[in-house]
This record gives structure tokens, sequence and C-alpha cells, in this order.
């Protein structure tokens, strides 16, 4: 068996918190189709924990790390981009 790591470990604290506040649920709610999903779902994650604890994590070597990295340059945006774009909030821009 593989050892647990500190995330599944975290993982499976968080879950026993929300298994708990799904009981919390079902005592307020009753037996109603959304709490028997939400249990059901607990009960998923449950079970994909237990099978994820028997997997051995696979090393990040130095080029999987750089896929995450996104790099976002500092040169200004071409102003065609926003071009016909309306500001959030303020309103669609009037045409004639």
């Amino acid at each position: 068996m593989a050892p647990t790591t500190t995330e599944l470990a975290e993982f499976q604290r968080v879950l026993a918190q929300l298994r708990t506040s799904a009981v919390a649920l079902r005592q307020r709610y009753g037996d109603a189709a959304v709490v028997r999903r939400i249990h059901n779902d607990i009960e998923r994650l449950d079970i994909d924990a237990g099978e994820l604890s028997a997997v051995v994590p696979t090393p990040r070597t130095g080029d999987d790390a750089r896929d995450d990295v996104v790099i976002v340059p500092d040169t200004p945006y071409d102003p065609s981009l926003w071009q016909d774009a309306d500001d959030e909030g303020l309103g669609g821009q009037f045409r004639h």
C-alpha cells in the first residue's frame, strides 16, 4: 500500500468534515432527493479516495512542472481586440 500523501490526508480530512455536514443536512431536510444525491456524491468521493491511496504518486519532473506555468506578456494588448466591446456594468455604446 502506498504511503498517504499530505494532499490525500488533507482531502480525507475535508471529506470527513463534508460527511458531518451532510448528516446535518439530512437531519434538517430529511430524505429529500437532493440530500440523497449529496450523500451519494460523498460516498463516491470516499471510494475514489480509497482507490487513490493505493496509487503511488508520479513524481513531477522539470518538464511536467513547466506545463503549469503560463507566461503573460508585459506588452500592451492590441487595441483592436477590444473593438466593439462594451464595458461591463456601464451599458452599451450607442450606435448611430
